[in-house]
């Protein structure tokens, strides 16, 4: 559902620093209003008042309050990428479970700026072409990313590489959403490092029959 003003795009490209400033405050803004009263209750009228600018100077920017969320959002994925590339690692394979740290950590800490927000954006953001190509590629990203860890990795031994990532990308990214961003959160390291238990035991524990994930008495 949007707000009723067309479109989900930012409607003015800031120039000049004294316009980007206000783009800035705009989205700072709506980030309080959002975390504080949620989507519904999340007007555009608030967010222009925390921002301390006119109503009209905010749809200067942005043509209703979902384009606003929707920008949110997309910031949230592009930082989560940005940080993606830059964890690379040269030199001989680290212990695996080392390599699994890195990456929840780093999906935990993507989260903890300001969980709330985070649930409004991801649960009720309008799901624009735009933004349902970004989350797209954002996953695909990250799956490369997690394939590229675990597929010559020496401790590695599942037997679907490709399924292992999706499925390593989906369970992290969902629990730590939720887990995180719940009425009564889970503490960041202890999450982490159960989260870092069930990931490394599942890729190193070789196909269903087989060592460690034999059933008892067989």
């Amino acid at each position: 559902m949007t707000s009723g003003r067309g479109g989900l795009r930012p409607r003015k490209q800031p120039r000049q620093a004294r316009a980007e400033l206000t783009r800035q405050r705009i989205l700072a803004a709506a980030a309080h209003v959002f975390a504080e009263y949620g989507y519904a209750a999340g007007t555009t009228n608030r967010i222009a008042e925390r921002a301390q600018i006119s109503i009209g100077s905010l749809y200067q920017y942005y043509p209703n309050k979902d384009a606003i969320l929707v920008e949110l959002l997309t910031r949230h994925l592009d930082a989560g990428m940005a940080a993606t590339a830059h964890q690379r690692f040269e030199g001989p394979p680290r212990p695996l479970e080392e390599v699994i740290r890195d990456y929840v950590r780093l999906s935990i800490a993507n989260h903890l700026d300001d969980p709330q927000l985070l649930r409004v954006m991801m649960e009720q953001a309008p799901r624009s072409p735009e933004l349902l190509e970004k989350t797209s590629r954002y996953h695909v990203a990250r799956t490369a990313y997690v394939r590229e860890l675990i597929e010559n990795h020496p401790e590695s031994r599942v037997a679907d590489v490709y399924i292992a990532a999706r499925l390593v990308v989906s369970t992290v990214e969902l629990l730590v959403h939720q887990l995180i961003a719940a009425p009564d959160p889970l503490d960041p390291t202890r999450l982490e490092n159960e989260l870092v238990a069930m990931v490394t035991r599942y890729l190193t524990g070789g196909p269903q029959g087989e060592g460690n994930g034999s059933p008892v008495g067989t």
